[in-house]
């Protein structure tokens, strides 16, 4: 017997709502019962309605919408795949930008050239290009896998919650903060260093979660149960002792971007909160579960 999202009554024979991955009742089960977060998309100007037929109508013998409107995200464009799963389009990122970080490292013994793309430095933050590379490059494949495997469970969750182009703002911008905070400080403490990762918009994302929904049951490394709440508090309380007995960067590992990237969820999360979203009552393999964060090791800070 599963409960309601919206009303609390429990239902024998539940309704899945494909958009935001909710669960409801009968008399909740429309999109527009809920409140779907994924109503918001049905406005959106390059959404599934639009086709461009009266387009072609008005400009008889020309294009309908030409290259850029094929190239959109509804679901008659060849983009439209991604509309609800940008979650998964970082994941295959974060591979690619490896594998060319790997190439560079390993086969072609230019490390140096790696840096100047991928690695966000405290005495080179004008390459603004690593803003946003480093968020999807990592110091090795441990680090990948960790950051990985959180990013799969905890981001199509929230994707789904707060719909595709505001996951991606998130995700990115907090990255980007996360790493800018973490050399900016380094910078003006006079200590040269550089981050690669993308536990920054990760903790972002796990905090969003974790005011939506504290007490979410989650499972960490897969078999200690427990509240999001906690699971978020001892992350947090961990890289904050690591900062204060050892430094911002620590272990090899970008504390202080953790405790970024956590603040940017928290806050953004009780913004949602306060408009009325709601978070899930169960994750679901492919949207729930837990795991370790960041990584250590030499070199550039990770996180």
């Amino acid at each position: 017997m599963a409960k309601c999202d919206a009303c609390g009554e429990h239902e024998n024979m539940p309704y899945k709502c494909r958009r935001c991955g909710g669960t409801y009742c009968g008399e909740h089960r429309l999109p527009e019962s809920h409140e779907c977060p994924g109503l918001n998309e049905w406005n959106d100007p390059d959404g599934v309605f639009d086709s461009g037929f009266d387009e072609s109508v008005e400009n008889r013998g020309g294009s309908s919408g030409g290259v850029t409107s094929r190239l959109n995200t509804s679901t008659g464009g060849p983009l439209g795949y991604f509309r609800g799963n940008m979650t998964y389009l970082f994941l295959g990122l974060m591979v690619v930008t490896f594998a060319v970080q790997m190439t560079l490292r390993v086969i072609l013994g230019r490390p140096d050239l790696e840096a100047f793309l991928f690695i966000l430095q405290s005495n080179h933050i004008n390459y603004v290009w690593t803003w946003v590379t480093s968020i999807f490059a990592h110091g090795g494949p441990m680090h990948l896998f960790f950051n990985g495997l959180v990013l799969y469970f905890f981001g199509p969750v929230v994707e789904r919650r707060i719909g595709s182009k505001k996951f991606v703002a998130l995700f990115l911008i907090s990255g980007m903060v996360a790493g800018l905070a973490q050399v900016g400080v380094s910078a003006f403490m006079g200590v040269s260093s550089g981050v690669l990762g993308a536990s920054g918009a990760i903790a972002a994302v796990m905090g969003v979660l974790t005011v939506l929904n504290p007490n979410l049951r989650i499972y960490l490394y897969f078999f200690i149960p427990m509240p999001l709440w906690l699971a978020t508090a001892l992350f947090v309380g961990y890289s904050a002792f690591v900062s204060a007995s050892g430094g911002i960067g620590a272990g090899g590992v970008a504390q202080l971007a953790h405790l970024m990237g956590v603040a940017i969820g928290l806050a953004y999360g009780a913004k949602l909160k306060a408009e009325g979203e709601r978070g899930p009552q169960q994750l679901q393999f492919g949207g729930g579960g837990g795991g370790g964060m960041g990584g250590g090791g030499r070199g550039p800070g990770r996180f």
